[in-house]
């Protein structure tokens, strides 16, 4: 009944040394998902339009919403390629969460991700709840993204982020065999190994604070600049606390939310923060695994 054992302690007061390149004090991930087109729609069978992350609060109803729909195509028409620019502009690399079907309907922006040097992990088939989908359709997702992400950048993923997953995911990752981590995690700031069978398996673990989702969140961000000052702020902490134990900084971002004009200057604002800081490692997520790996191999 449970992916695994629940673990409380993790590093407890005496986390490793992470040892990122150069000494860096911290290690800053950006995230961008990629969903728009792999959401909850009866034009896919579903039951009914997808109610999670986007400017409309409440529940919805059977059928189609095409307000709904039209939310998530902003993001892969529009705002997917206003964050790409803005990465191009700052030259930091980010890692794409990539839903493969959001890449059968549009692959152009993950293309050029590729192109630009950034990361495309797997983020599902669909960007629906996999909770309570049998393990071979949900083994048959994993496949199918692999697939498009590969067709799509001419190399597969390395890393697997569901976001809704069941409680096969990890191991279904695990076994596949080509994946170096996992990101289906929110309890540290530091990878840690964990068993999955018997293997050894790395958690490279991500956030739900530090993210652009909270725009569409009833107690969440209203401006650019308080996300803007969330992630200056966390950035800082981490930064002074990097002095003697370096982190991660995880920085979530979604095409449909911080794409949009009103926000987009919220992260550029973190973006000129950090630029031309000492000590700072911007870097994708498959970097900081191969890192770890080397650095601090399963025990």
């Amino acid at each position: 009944m449970t992916m695994q054992p629940r673990d409380l302690i993790g590093y407890g007061h005496t986390p490793p040394k992470a040892n990122w390149p150069g000494g860096a004090r911290v290690a800053v991930s950006f995230v961008l998902n990629y969903e728009e087109g792999g959401e909850r729609t009866p034009l896919l069978g579903d039951s009914e339009s997808e109610t999670y992350l986007t400017e409309i609060q409440g529940p919805g109803g059977p059928g189609r919403d095409l307000l709904t729909e039209s939310i998530y195509e902003f993001g892969g028409r529009v705002g997917v390629w206003r964050i790409l620019d803005a990465f191009e502009e700052y030259q930091q690399p980010l890692t794409v969460f990539a839903v493969g079907k959001a890449i059968e309907l549009n692959p152009a922006p993950v293309t050029a991700a590729a192109a630009a040097g950034h990361e495309v992990c797997s983020h599902g088939y669909r960007w629906i709840d996999y909770h309570e989908m049998d393990e071979a359709t949900e083994l048959d997702h994993l496949h199918r993204c692999i697939k498009l992400i590969t067709d799509a950048t001419g190399e597969r993923p390395y890393g697997w982020y569901t976001g809704r997953f069941s409680y096969n995911t990890r191991r279904l990752a695990a076994e596949e065999g080509g994946f170096l981590y996992d990101s289906d995690d929110y309890s540290d700031e530091l990878p840690y190994w964990t068993r999955v069978g018997e293997k050894n398996h790395l958690v490279v673990p991500y956030t739900l604070d530090a993210n652009d989702a909270r725009f569409a969140t009833p107690n969440g961000f209203r401006t650019a600049d308080e996300f803007s000052t969330y992630l200056i702020d966390t950035f800082e902490t981490l930064y002074r606390e990097g002095a003697t134990t370096p982190k991660i900084m995880n920085v979530g971002l979604h095409c449909r939310i911080v794409g949009r004009p009103g926000r987009i200057d919220g992260l550029r604002r973190f973006l000129d923060h950090i630029a031309g800081r000492e000590d700072v490692w911007v870097t994708r997520r498959v970097d900081i695994a191969r890192h770890w790996i080397a650095e601090h191999p399963p025990q």
